[in-house]
């Protein structure tokens, strides 16, 4: 297996990975609160996550993919009292929650899919565990971890952290989170404010509960993760992904939950993406600013100066390393879209090259593989590889116009590899040309303009054949004279 790095959010360093089990991965990913329509918070989080998915894969491990649908618990300002954010869509549509559920898991789904990402090993539900996260909290109770307050369930974090570290994922100190939050005043069943639901006895009117030991209530929203990473990963694994957002309070309260109730952590490594801005804002409805993937697609928000296609996106998106903060602006996305036509046209010559056996000139095959696993080796590198595959497509330029050459072998290799970087570890998208005019019809004109351009030279006027490979050039259409004859390409402009 190769030697991989990765950074471990939790020792705050770069670690070589080292599976629990050779050749095989656990790897959990916090998945969405599906509420609302997929924005680019979610893409954000579910592309980085798929290149480590891929690129696991693609090194030759065995991978179970788990990846939560958040569909119960889940309350407002991710607080242990007010309404579920599921419940309240439903009420305010007036549909059955688990129609709102049914709903954006698949819109979800399919936005996920137009960026290319692959979908997850396991993909469960919170509701569709409701008896595994009960029999987590027993055990947490019964380990002295818990308390019951008038039918609800509370995590004793400082009884916790008397046995465990509270606050280092997310290098928060508890005894300054004690003294930010004001004395209780007899305002709430808690012990201390610190202290989290575990169970929340449900009011009346509460639209989702379920039976249970303790109340007829539902479980709070950090139990899930630990229920469902321990049923399909075990109660050890090896990787945890998700959000930055997500490091405190939920990550932090997985991690007291697993010892809680294990007497370990749940994993070896955590990895978390960082957050996106636009156009140097933190994204927010209040702010205007908030973009869903629909949006952004079709171009339909005042902010988009026109729509961009998903694979478009994805490249943005992997123009900047994962733990980077990314800002979203036309100007960046139009850059990404003429980039990633420079290398799908890379990769459209690759194809239809036939090198003859001759010695290569100026490139090293092992050293630009070595280049770019190297970087996909430290800690998932995706810009650095993206500008080796622009190195790449510099020589396939030079290889199509006869300024180098390589031997077939080699050649065959390293157009292997390079569609292996750009499809399959990458998971690159091509973009479609979206006109009514089809190929046969463009290759039929192109041949006429340039019969044309060859009768005006053979008749020496020559000021008309300059006009014409003028206008194309123009228009992004390369003319290339040979002894050949006349071929034509789309003229990518070189970054």
């Amino acid at each position: 297996m190769t030697e991989l790095h990765l950074f471990n959010s939790k020792t705050r360093q770069k670690e070589k990975f080292q599976p629990l089990v050779p050749s095989r991965v656990g790897m959990y990913v916090c998945g969405p609160t599906v509420y609302g329509e997929p924005h680019l918070g979610h893409a954000r989080s579910t592309v980085s996550f798929d290149i480590v998915f891929r690129y696991l894969q693609y090194c030759g491990y065995k991978v179970r993919y788990v990846r939560n649908i958040t569909d119960v618990g889940h309350l407002e300002n991710d607080a242990d009292e007010g309404e579920d954010k599921i419940a309240k869509k439903a009420r305010l549509e007036a549909l059955e929650p688990m129609e709102i559920v049914q709903q954006y898991t698949i819109e979800y789904h399919n936005r996920m899919r137009e960026l290319n990402s692959l979908p997850p090993s396991i993909e469960p539900t919170a509701s569709g565990h409701i008896i595994e996260q009960i029999n987590i909290v027993k055990k947490i109770l019964a380990n002295g971890y818990a308390y019951e307050k008038n039918g609800s369930v509370y995590f004793d974090v400082l009884k916790y952290a008397k046995d465990f570290p509270y606050g280092e994922l997310s290098g928060k100190k508890l005894e300054d989170m004690l003294e930010g939050t004001r004395d209780l005043d007899g305002q709430t069943e808690k012990n201390n404010n610190v202290d989290f639901a575990l169970w929340k006895k449900a009011k009346p009117e509460h639209i989702m509960q379920w039976e249970s030991p303790w109340s007829k209530g539902f479980p709070g929203w950090h139990l899930e993760c630990t229920a469902m990473s321990t049923k399909y990963l075990g109660d050890r694994f090896d990787l945890h992904c998700g959000g930055m957002d997500l490091q405190f309070p939920h990550h932090e309260a997985e991690i007291a939950q697993n010892n809680g109730s294990c007497g370990h952590e749940p994993c070896n490594y955590w990895m978390h993406n960082n957050m996106l801005t636009i156009n140097g804002q933190k994204m927010g409805k209040s702010l205007g600013n908030f973009i869903t993937l629909r949006q952004l697609f079709s171009g339909d928000h005042e902010l988009l100066q026109q729509a961009y296609h998903p694979g478009t996106v994805r490249f943005f998106m992997l123009q900047a390393h994962y733990r980077s903060t990314l800002d979203f602006s036309n100007e960046a996305l139009q850059a990404a879209e003429k980039g990633l036509n420079r290398l799908m046209k890379a990769v459209e010559l690759l194809s239809k090259m036939k090198p003859e056996n001759e010695n290569s000139r100026d490139f090293n095959f092992a050293d630009f593989k070595s280049r770019c696993t190297s970087a996909m080796n430290d800690d998932f590198n995706t810009p650095i590889l993206i500008s080796q595959l622009f190195e790449g497509a510099k020589f396939i330029q030079n290889l199509n116009s006869g300024k180098a050459g390589m031997e077939k072998e080699e050649f065959e290799n390293f157009k292997n590899f390079f569609e292996e970087m750009t499809f399959d570890v990458l998971g690159l998208i091509p973009i479609q040309n979206n006109t009514d005019t089809n190929d046969e019809t463009v290759e039929g004109l192109m041949e006429l303009i340039i019969n044309l351009r060859l009768r005006a030279k053979q008749s020496k006027d020559f000021d008309t054949a300059d006009a014409i490979r003028n206008q194309l050039t123009r228009m992004g259409i390369e003319i290339r004279d040979s002894k050949e004859g006349t071929t034509w390409d789309k003229n990518i402009p070189q970054q």
